[in-house]
């Protein structure tokens, strides 16, 4: 189980498939999705802590062309999942 998982909203400018494709190649990515609304994709990460997040989300995110901008969420408790309410 990782130590935090984070809601990354993905603002884009140019290039949305190569953006997801370029997603989905990061480890710590697990989901990608396209939506509609105020994002262009929600990714679902996984990472250690919130230092190796932000690693990620430096090193390696925020150097995707065409990527204009991103808001994440870091998950602080789950209380349903897969269809499953989560017990503490």
């Amino acid at each position: 189980m990782p130590g935090i998982r984070v809601i990354l909203s993905v603002y884009i400018e140019s290039n949305l498939e190569e953006v997801a494709d370029a997603l989905t190649e990061i480890p710590e990515v697990v989901d990608v999705f396209e939506v509609t609304g105020e994002a262009d994709i929600i990714a679902f990460l996984e990472a250690d802590d919130v230092m190796q997040f932000r690693n990620i989300l430096k090193n390696n995110i925020l150097k995707i062309p065409g990527i204009k901008s991103t808001v994440s969420s870091v998950v602080m408790f789950v209380h349903k999942k897969d269809g499953q309410v989560v017990e503490e």
